[in-house]
């Protein structure tokens, strides 16, 4: 049997690693990976150059420049630009050395600050976004429209994900730049070496968010990628073309906090401070498209949960290092 040979870009990030744990189980594929001092993603030439003498059959498009708000807020240029240069040398440079199927993967910022929910693919474009991280979003819809314009113009099968909140090994832990769940596990295992009687968390805890294992997002990614075309195509439109992945599920940041504390064994009291900003009151993916084409998560929240926290426990000393 011939085995498929399959680049993942991005295989060392959180998303992309998972991709890789997914696809080593399998033996009708053989692995092309590239780590960033091999192969500078922002130049063109090399980029060409990989995909004109690797004969690539399919291609996961995981890399990304990402950051929290503040990296957002400090870096628009960067990220926009870093984005938008990364999808356009890749996804052309398939194209040209006639890979046939390809698939993005974005982030559900891409809808507006105040899209209805839970939140359908139709609600791309029908707003603004929110301001922190709105270069970034803009990356990620040209990435998707790219794809859409390959596909109308030259018959390309490039398709394109857009996942809820996603956590698990490889995570981002560092103190002040992580996201909530990495951020919650870290602080509240100091808290219980340290034998901390309380931990006190921003906001009122009543905002709701839905989360997403990564190997759950890389077990759709990589059905989504393997999909009968026809199949495909029945449930989505030429200019409408991607796909929500998450849950359907979510939870307020007060269980969330709740979950991780018992996950951890912290047995002090958290305190929420209203007098921080909530963000956005909810956030939920609806993800009826994804059942309907025959994808449901997996990995339940606690099991998640602990799951990442022991890779965090096994990891701890070198993510501070």
């Amino acid at each position: 049997m011939k085995q498929k040979r399959v680049y993942v870009a991005g295989h060392r990030g959180m998303v992309g690693s998972a991709l890789v744990r997914n696809l080593l189980k399998r033996t009708d594929i053989e692995l092309v990976l590239k780590a960033r001092n091999e192969l500078d993603l922002l130049n063109k030439d090399g980029i060409d150059d990989f995909f004109a003498k690797e004969r690539i059959d399919q291609v996961y498009l995981a890399a990304a420049k990402v950051g929290g708000i503040i990296a957002n807020n400090t870096y628009p240029a960067e990220f926009i630009y870093e984005n938008l240069m990364i999808e356009c040398n890749i996804i052309h440079a398939a194209h040209v050395n006639n890979v046939q199927k390809l698939l993005l993967l974005g982030s559900s910022c891409i809808y507006p600050k105040f899209a209805k929910q839970p939140i359908s693919e139709d609600e791309l474009l029908q707003g603004s976004l929110e301001e922190t991280n709105e270069p970034y979003a803009i990356s990620k819809i040209a990435g998707i429209k790219l794809c859409e314009s390959y596909n109308r113009q030259y018959g390309r099968d490039y398709r394109s994900v857009m996942p809820t909140n996603l956590y698990g090994p490889n995570d981002n832990f560092h103190p002040n730049n992580s996201h909530v769940i990495p951020g919650l596990i870290r602080r509240l295992d100091e808290a219980k070496f340290n034998n901390l009687n309380k931990v006190v968390v921003w906001g009122t805890g009543n905002p709701m968010r839905e989360f997403l294992h990564v190997d759950d997002m890389a077990s759709a990614s990589i059905y989504l990628m393997e999909l009968e075309d026809s199949v495909y195509q029945s449930n989505v439109r030429p200019m409408l073309s991607h796909i929500n992945v998450g849950t359907g599920i979510d939870y307020t940041i007060r269980d969330l906090a709740n979950i991780i504390a018992r996950v951890v064994g912290f047995k002090g009291e958290i305190i929420f401070d209203s007098t921080k900003p909530d963000g956005t009151a909810r956030k939920l993916l609806d993800v009826s498209r994804l059942k309907k084409l025959g994808w449901e998560y997996d990995i339940g929240l606690e099991e998640g949960l602990t799951n990442t926290y022991k890779w965090y426990l096994e990891n701890k000393t070198k993510l501070r290092e």
